[in-house]
């Protein structure tokens, strides 16, 4: 995708300064649950900023860019990048992706009797996602974790049963450290589950796992610490055991951004990176864009309000437990669109 889009240019040249008129035109935007915390506080703080309201639905990323492709709302929100297809079926025309903050992924279970961080690696993930590690204290297990007396409960899957882009950015990490996992279920906001409970949301997914012994799961880091659910440790690239952490997703973040190129649509996978200290089920969280907004006025106000989350929105991400953008990336971002400014 092409950064320098003429109608976009033509909305930052427009500028930050222009007062926001009485009836201001509210903005409405759909997508990630992953997202929805600080989207929702986001809204608040820029409605008493600039008298802007904006109102997102949490509906999945899935759902956010079928909308957003659908010309149904202003802005979609997605934690897996747009495909090739699906960006050339959008109806309104070439989409931007702007990345707004960093998540990661934990993985929770349930086994009263450990009460230590288990250890996972991706392999062992795919193994059990896969339906081949089917016991607590399988050897595959159990080497990771010496001297843990693991039972011999069954281990009872928990996974999403809607679109979701915590799905994604999982299923992405097992396609990159798992080759059975890449040629089988793949990635995508919805998979082809091997086995396993479906649970509508972060909170169906916890409910299984809650509620079943032996149970195993997946969720935002976001919720499993507003939850107080167990996360285990999983190991790096670079042979670390990593706790997912609000630092720790930063870091997988650092490396990538600092190779990216100057004119770059942001669609990037920071699964797995190399680097020392970094969680390695971690991923951006995108804010979509119409690059040829049909209300021009309205993507003005979308253009001041991602101007405004880069500036201030993301001092209270860590807040909220999502990591903020690396300040090189920050500043990637800033210079784009000064770049863009510049080229009307």
């Amino acid at each position: 995708m092409i950064a320098r889009v003429s109608t976009l240019v033509g909305l930052v040249a427009v500028g930050v300064v222009a007062a926001v008129p009485v009836a201001a035109q509210d903005l409405t935007g759909a997508g990630s649950t992953f997202a929805q915390p600080i989207y929702s506080k986001w809204a608040d703080m820029y409605a008493q900023k600039a008298g802007v309201k904006i109102n997102y639905q949490a509906i999945g990323s899935g759902g956010g860019i079928k909308q957003l492709s659908d010309e149904i709302v202003d802005f979609g929100a997605t934690d897996g990048p747009m495909s090739d297809e699906q960006l050339a079926a959008a109806k309104g025309g070439p989409i931007l992706h702007f990345p707004t903050v960093l998540g990661g992924v934990s993985i929770t279970y349930n086994l009263p009797e450990v009460t230590e961080p288990l250890k996972f690696t991706g392999a062992v993930l795919a193994e059990i996602y896969l339906g081949k590690v089917t016991k607590w204290n399988d050897p595959a297990i159990a080497s990771l974790n010496p001297g843990v007396k693991l039972p011999s409960r069954d281990i009872i899957v928990a996974h999403r049963s809607d679109g979701s882009g915590t799905t994604y950015i999982f299923a992405d990490y097992l396609s990159n450290v798992s080759k059975d996992w890449a040629s089988g279920p793949g990635k995508g906001t919805a998979i082809n589950w091997p086995v396993g409970l479906g649970g509508k949301g972060s909170d169906g997914v916890s409910g299984i796992v809650k509620s079943t012994p032996g149970g195993i799961g997946y969720v935002e880091l976001s919720y499993a610490n507003h939850n107080h659910l167990p996360s285990g440790l999983i190991r790096n690239a670079a042979g670390e055991w990593v706790a997912p952490t609000l630092s720790s997703v930063t870091a997988a973040a650092a490396g990538a951004v600092a190779k990216l190129p100057a004119n770059t649509d942001y669609r990037i996978s920071i699964v797995n990176p190399a680097g020392k200290g970094v969680y390695p089920i971690s991923s951006f969280t995108w804010i979509l864009v119409y690059a040829h907004p049909k209300d021009a006025a309205k993507g003005q106000k979308l253009v001041d309000f991602l101007k405004w989350a880069y500036h201030d929105g993301e001092a209270v991400a860590g807040s909220l437990d999502y990591a903020p953008l690396p300040t090189s990336m920050v500043a990637q971002l800033e210079r784009r669109l000064s770049d863009l400014r510049a080229a009307r």
